[in-house]
């Protein structure tokens, strides 16, 4: 049953979704900084897939400086889609984090560096028991400067994988217009910061395999 959700959909075969987006409160839990756009001044925002967006969440609303994290669904078709939707593998979308920084602060390098480092980007479509197109790892860019460090990540880190005895990379690495559709959908309002509100929520998160 888990190796019929791998298969990825494309736009034809996709679900068709909804016109409204998903209502979410407008304030980070944590941060305390506004969800959604415009962001301050010289702002960047990247989208880093690995896995369950839980844990993936915390680690970069964690990270020194970061000005606000969101989760939802994106590299995908379905307009607005729900959590139970994204889950069937039917809608083409990866559970992902949306990283609004300050470059002047935070390096993009230092950012990828967490993304490898805290989930395994050499298992295509799955991470841990978590199985399906949903799980997939990916680096969604929002620049050319982004997308060019993330491509240079990725050769990097698969050397340092090799060296170790690791496998191959399965991490897509897309400029967000070319994922799907190009759109961060956010997800359902209990997604948002789940592991603030739910301390001992399931997490699979955490240093996997080589130090970047």
């Amino acid at each position: 049953m888990l190796l019929n959700k791998t298969p990825m959909v494309g736009r034809d075969t996709a679900r068709v979704g909804r016109d409204e987006a998903l209502a979410i409160s407008p304030i980070h839990a944590v941060l305390g900084t506004p969800l959604k756009g415009p962001w301050p001044t010289g702002h960047e925002v990247i989208y880093l897939a690995m896995g369950c967006f839980w844990g993936a969440e915390r680690i970069f609303w964690q990270t020194d400086d970061v000005y606000v994290t969101a989760v939802g669904y994106m590299g995908g078709w379905t307009k607005n889609p729900t959590y139970e939707e994204t889950c069937t593998s039917r809608t083409g979308h990866t559970e992902t984090v949306q990283v609004v920084f300050d470059p002047k602060k935070v390096a993009v390098e230092a950012l990828l560096a967490a993304f490898w480092e805290n989930h395994d980007p050499t298992t295509p479509n799955r991470q841990g028991g978590d199985v399906g197109t949903q799980y997939r790892s990916a680096v969604f860019t929002t620049t050319e400067g982004q997308y060019a460090e993330a491509v240079m990540s990725r050769s990097r880190y698969q050397r340092m994988l090799q060296d170790k005895g690791f496998g191959i990379i399965a991490t897509q690495v897309d400029r967000a217009e070319d994922a799907g559709d190009g759109t961060f959908y956010y997800a359902e309002d209990y997604h948002q910061a789940y592991l603030h509100k739910n301390p001992g929520g399931y997490c699979n998160h955490g240093f996997c395999q080589v130090a970047y």
